[in-house]
């Protein structure tokens, strides 16, 4: 007797494709992730590498494409990244009337023993943790859901940046908001017109490392005053 369709298919590959969809699976590995990242952005995407192979998802619909040359994408993402931090805390933040001063991470200035922590935090958890979350996982989920058109990308682009926005309030406040919200909408467009997920990564990383820089010597307030005292 011949078997049904379902029976047919390998369990792993319903497993796939049940990872792959929006159906209970598929949401409630979403909300893990999400939630994962709430608590420790490394593990969120851990579970969205996890997610990437068990569901069967191409890297390269995460974005992990080789780049032509690793040199240009390093040197092109870092300078970005720092003239974007500095544009940000110089002419953006300032306008929109935040401190001079950060003062949740005001403890690192002068304070060489925390470099070490703080430079891989950044790096891992923020650079590579939150693109690969926010940019690399929410782009493909969104992506199969609204579709590739102009008009979802832009949608996806905003829905992503305010998601990420939101998720500095706890730490930083409405100014950790409004700068988390505005760079997401930049990586986030980076991201949607090419598609590669590391020249983000590494002008995130540069972004924050920059930030940590400015604290360390003591230079932010005259940074934030450059333009307008």
């Amino acid at each position: 007797m011949p078997l049904s369709p379902s029976l047919a298919v390998p369990p792993s590959d319903r497993l796939a494709a049940r990872l792959r969809g929006f159906g209970p699976l598929g949401l409630l590995a979403i909300l893990a992730i999400l939630a994962a990242n709430l608590i420790f952005a490394p593990l969120s995407a851990v579970l969205v590498l996890v997610w990437a192979r068990a569901s069967r998802t191409p890297w390269r619909e995460l974005g992990f494409v080789r780049p032509r040359s690793w040199t240009a994408t390093v040197g092109l993402g870092v300078a970005a990244g720092i003239a974007f931090k500095l544009a940000m805390k110089s002419i953006v933040m300032p306008l929109l009337g935040a401190p001079p001063i950060n003062q949740r991470y005001a403890y690192l200035t002068g304070n060489t023993a925390a470099l070490p922590g703080i430079v891989l935090a950044v790096i891992v958890s923020a650079g590579l943790g939150e693109e690969i979350v926010f940019r690399g996982y929410l782009f493909e989920r969104l992506g199969k859901l609204l579709g590739t058109e102009v008009w979802a990308r832009a949608v996806i682009v905003v829905l992503t940046a305010v998601l990420f926005g939101l998720g500095h309030y706890a730490d930083q406040g409405l100014p950790g908001v409004e700068q988390a919200t505005i760079t997401g909408l930049a990586f986030g467009t980076a991201f949607a017109a090419t598609g590669r997920i590391w020249p983000v990564v590494i002008a995130h990383a540069a972004f924050d490392l920059a930030a940590v820089a400015i604290i360390y010597w003591g230079v932010e307030s005259s940074v934030a005053h450059a333009f307008f005292k």
